[in-house]
């Protein structure tokens, strides 16, 4: 048999990049699944979301949303720590950079192992590696919630933290006037989870609980499609929950009966394949997933720092 290539490393091929104006002032990049960012116009600045993995990347990004507008960049709202949403940063020039109060503690604790880990994960985003100057520093944190004033007749933009799900400290942005919700990792519209570094069973309830009740007409999760309507966005959330659900059932199970790691990788790549196996990056993601659902089944709080190293182990154990 020939062994699966690591993570994305053999995903090479350039994705279709779509700019979507979502509403006036309002825009959203996606790209086949690869990592999707945003932006709103303000009356006389911008705020984007998101940063890519490098600056060569993000310019790019921003040599299209140029073609649309020429106010400068004052905010750049991240919405958690992952390298390939927040290095590319330095490319945006931003007077502020915004993240929750747990996505800087984890850049200070983790940022550097999870840039090895990621970019060897998924080489073909570390687009110009190099041109990378550091890790990205928030600028201004906080805790449960704050806005932005747009300006003029705009209204703001709502920074909000629903709880432990992707990691300690995802945040979504809230346009309440337009219902437009940029939602991060928290959900994602037909493109597989990455659960590496989550809490399962909070994203899989009171988290996503919290999503769905903002009542968002048009979202844009962290990979796939934007949703349009309140029944696509419905169900990009509830594929989400029913994703966690699966496997937080099937790795349940085989710890309950005393089984294997290997084991609970098996019976949830069964359980989740004929649904989901067709999604970017479902095989890339799964070993990483349950490895850490495992942990935190068995009492491991916080998820266990991923280092280059470690990818291969977990890799090399459940998915070669």
């Amino acid at each position: 048999m020939t062994a699966k290539p690591f993570a994305s490393s053999a995903d090479l091929g350039e994705k279709e990049q779509t700019l979507e104006v979502l509403a006036d002032g309002v825009y959203a990049l996606t790209a086949e699944g690869d990592p999707n960012i945003g932006a709103v116009e303000g009356e006389d600045f911008l705020v984007c979301f998101e940063a890519l993995a490098t600056p060569a990347a993000a310019r790019e990004w921003l040599a299209r949303l140029r073609e649309h507008t020429d106010k400068p960049i004052r905010y750049l709202v991240l919405s958690h720590y992952h390298a390939v949403r927040v290095l590319g940063a330095s490319a945006f020039d931003a007077e502020i950079v915004i993240a929750h109060e747990k996505t800087r503690e984890l850049v200070a604790e983790r940022g550097l192992q999870d840039w090895e880990s990621e970019f060897g994960r998924m080489p073909r985003l570390a687009k110009d590696a190099a041109s990378v100057p550091g890790l990205t520093w928030p600028t201004q944190t906080f805790a449960d919630r704050t806005t932005i004033d747009l300006g003029g007749d705009r209204g703001e933009l709502v920074l909000q933290y629903l709880g432990r799900g992707h990691t300690e400290g995802d945040i979504v942005a809230w346009l309440p006037r337009q219902k437009i919700l940029f939602a991060g990792d928290l959900v994602e519209a037909e493109a597989a989870l990455y659960t590496g570094d989550a809490f399962h069973r909070d994203w899989a309830g009171a988290t996503l609980d919290g999503v769905a009740a903002l009542g968002a007409e048009v979202l844009v999760g962290g990979r796939g499609a934007v949703s349009r309507g309140k029944e696509e966005v419905d169900a990009a959330i509830e594929q989400t929950r029913h994703f966690l659900q699966v496997m937080i059932r099937e790795v349940g199970a085989v710890r309950q009966r005393g089984g294997t790691l290997k084991e609970a990788f098996e019976a949830t790549r069964a359980a989740l394949v004929d649904r989901y196996g067709h999604w970017p990056i479902f095989e890339h993601c799964l070993p990483f997933d349950v490895s850490r659902l495992w942990d935190e089944l068995s009492g491991v709080e916080r998820p266990i720092i991923w280092t280059a190293e470690r990818d291969r182990e977990v890799w090399d154990r459940l998915q070669a």
